[in-house]
């Protein structure tokens, strides 16, 4: 049943890559190992374009829906890996392969943990003053090897040239291994679009809610209710509600829609 949503292709480091389709979108069934050897392969090279970690969810894949600059954006990303449990069984189960949740939050404290042996240097660019200092302080707490080497708030309009400039030439002063942009969906996809070329050798991840979640605005659900699907709900009934509810009643329904639709369709072919 799931045949046409399987696709396979060859890795630059030659490779066998395997792909899930959701509504037009290829996500990858991957391990946190195998990204820990691409992360690895990328950052080796200081004068090399960034690289783009992006994870995917409903939200993400029923805003590509209506946005086709966002759909190449994530078709064109580095790594696309399924942010949510339910992508997550599915690809295992149709795939007969194991693969990992990318989510931000964890892949950040998988990174956070992994530096300890290999060194890595962060950057934070995103999120309000006051939340992004409180999550560099948590996270200077929580691992204290950690190296932020920067972090910025940009203002919440659209930045002068002059401005976007600046922040160019101190990230790649400062060459991070890892950049954590924290801007929104789908704000932040844009912004790492359009600076993979102009920042040279650093792994950048869309980081959404992290920033909200270590820096203490908003709590982060328990690992139970993470692990069960449901980590929506949670967020739904939290302090955000005005702010979320479309995105897991319109979007989650349209993307719904739409996949079912997928397997509709690929039903009736067979």
């Amino acid at each position: 049943m799931f045949d046409k949503f399987i696709s396979e292709r060859n890795g630059p480091d030659g490779g066998r890559r395997r792909f899930f389709n959701f509504c037009g979108i290829d996500i990858e069934a991957l391990t946190y190992e195998e990204m820990d050897h691409r992360i690895d392969r990328w950052i080796s090279d200081k004068s090399g374009r960034s690289h783009h970690i992006a994870c995917l969810n409903a939200y993400c894949i029923s805003l590509s829906l209506r946005d086709e600059r966002l759909k190449a954006i994530y078709q064109h990303s580095d790594i696309a890996g399924p942010d949510g449990m339910p992508f997550v069984r599915l690809m295992r189960y149709a795939m007969q392969a194991h693969c990992d949740r990318f989510d931000a939050p964890d892949i950040v404290l998988h990174l956070a943990r992994r530096s300890i042996e290999k060194g890595y240097t962060f950057y934070l660019y995103g999120g309000a003053p006051d939340v992004l200092d409180s999550m560099r302080s948590y996270l200077n707490t929580a691992f204290p090897h950690l190296r932020i080497v920067g972090a910025r708030s940009p203002p919440f309009r659209t930045l002068t040239d002059e401005e976007d400039q600046a922040v160019c030439d101190e990230i790649n002063r400062l060459q991070p291994d890892i950049i954590l942009a924290g801007l929104g969906t789908p704000k932040q996809d844009y912004w790492i679009d359009a600076h993979l070329e102009r920042l040279r050798g650093s792994v950048i991840i869309a980081s959404g809610a992290t920033f909200d979640f270590f820096g203490g605005r908003v709590a982060m659900a328990p690992q139970w209710i993470r692990e069960s699907g449901f980590e929506w709900l949670h967020r739904l009934i939290s302090k955000d509600f005005l702010r979320l509810w479309k995105r897991y009643t319109y979007h989650n329904a349209l993307f719904a829609y739409e996949f079912l639709g997928q397997l509709a369709r690929a039903r009736k072919s067979r």
